[in-house]
């Protein structure tokens, strides 16, 4: 960023200004910098639009293709702003185009810069013809340029959008709905639905296929230790007997189990997919006749070995209190957070 110049406005062009903007009769106000000020060099009246105003500017005698100025521009009604032109040719010598650099922010500053709502910068007469200033205003009422990030998101609600509005026969209407989130292979929406209408104990692994985040059935069992993979995260369902649970004596829990050593790539993939995961089964199971609820205690585990169905029992409060004793004086590891970085001398 340059240094600002120092030079200041003179008193006769701050009252050319002030007299323009109260009488609003005045198109175009030239300035220069000479003897180290600001000072009003002519002043242009209204003729006729300002497209058809700008034509005058190309007048050799009243804007030199050679010589830098700033050029304020009276904007047609119902406006009452103005716009400046700043011009600088690329033939200028290099001091002065230093100097107009410098001085434009402090000119504006001195004039009042709310009352400025667009700006040119402008190298050749060209740059403001009234062709070049209707282009102008088209680039500024486009759309501007997204990032990475919105340009992905606005693709994503176009998808949604359109999947909305499809109707075609040969959709499958699924209750887990199209809301943002992993997807969901058959077979694991059938075993979620077989769960919730059992009757026995039950473990269900969901897994993920990191190439097309997709939910895929990693296995059925019927013990929760066993069944959990050791060495990569996963997500579970597990029907436990409860006498006083709605779901035929079952109480439908979601685990999400994330060992310690699994790979960095695939924890961020599960953490950032469990809570969809959790809300698509809970609006499947909902959605089952009899409705089926799940529970809204979600258990999280960094040891796959610790966690079995005794554990998830007592943390729904099924066991009896000397089981409870026995619990807390051995309690399962806690969810292990990752540690920080080395702290810095």
């Amino acid at each position: 960023m340059s240094a600002l110049s120092g030079i200041a406005v003179s008193t006769d062009l701050a009252q050319k200004f002030a007299d323009a903007v109260q009488t609003s009769s005045t198109r175009f106000i030239k300035i220069s910098i000479e003897n180290e000020s600001l000072v009003h060099d002519l002043s242009l009246p209204i003729a006729g639009t300002l497209e058809e105003d700008l034509t005058k500017l190309q007048d050799e005698d009243i804007v030199p293709n050679d010589s830098p100025a700033y050029i304020l521009i009276k904007l047609d009604p119902p406006s009452s702003d103005w716009m400046n032109i700043f011009y600088v040719p690329d033939t200028a010598k290099v001091r002065d185009k230093m100097l107009y650099a410098s001085t434009r922010p402090l000119l504006l500053r001195s004039l009042g810069s709310t009352s400025f709502t667009d700006s040119i910068f402008a190298t050749t007469k060209a740059d403001f013809t009234a062709e070049s200033y209707a282009s102008h205003l088209r680039h500024n009422a486009a759309p501007h340029p997204l990032s990475a990030r919105e340009q992905e998101m606005a693709d994503l609600r176009a998808a949604e959008n359109e999947a909305a509005n499809y109707q075609g026969s040969s959709v499958r209407n699924s209750p887990i709905g199209t809301g943002v989130g992993l997807n969901w292979s058959k077979e694991v929406e059938n075993a979620v639905s077989e769960l919730g209408q059992g009757n026995k104990s039950t473990v269900i692994i969901i897994t993920i296929d990191p190439q097309t985040e997709t939910l895929i059935l990693h296995k059925v069992g019927d013990t929760l230790a066993a069944s959990l993979p050791q060495t990569e995260p996963c997500y579970a369902l597990v029907a436990l007997p409860h006498p006083n649970a709605q779901n035929n004596g079952y109480e439908i829990v979601f685990v999400y189990s994330c060992p310690s050593n699994s790979p960095i790539k695939y924890r961020m993939i599960y953490s950032s997919g469990s809570t969809t995961t959790y809300q698509a089964a809970k609006t499947l199971l909902s959605s089952l006749t009899p409705p089926v609820t799940l529970s809204t205690r979600k258990v999280e585990t960094s040891d796959p070995k610790e966690l079995d169905e005794h554990y998830l029992t007592s943390e729904l409060g099924l066991l009896s209190v000397d089981d409870n004793i026995a619990v807390a004086a051995n309690p399962p590891k806690a969810f292990a957070k990752p540690k920080g970085p080395p702290r810095r001398r």
